[in-house]
């Protein structure tokens, strides 16, 4: 445990952070999976509403760090193949 009161702020404020953003990545996984199951389903409408909702959230938790860029862009691409049809996504 820090001493120092600055670290004692920063241990604070990393524990919130980290909770923020494993809420951000967990709703992108939920998000995820929905688009899935909507895709199994066959409706294309709401393939295409949950597909709009995952890639708008991926990208705001890219914006604000909780993804890399990298990975939201892997997401958004495994979520465009499994719209397209394709079943390896």
């Amino acid at each position: 445990m820090p001493n120092i009161r600055q670290q004692e702020k920063r241990v604070r404020q990393s524990a919130q952070q980290r909770v923020e953003n494993l809420r951000w990545r967990s709703t992108a996984k939920t998000l995820m999976r929905n688009l899935r199951q909507a895709a199994d389903s066959g409706d294309a409408a709401q393939v295409g509403e949950r597909h709009r909702e995952l890639v708008r959230w991926v990208d705001k938790a890219a914006a604000r760090g909780a993804l890399h860029k990298n990975t939201a862009a892997r997401r958004k691409a495994q979520a465009a193949r499994l719209v397209a049809g394709e079943r390896d996504a």
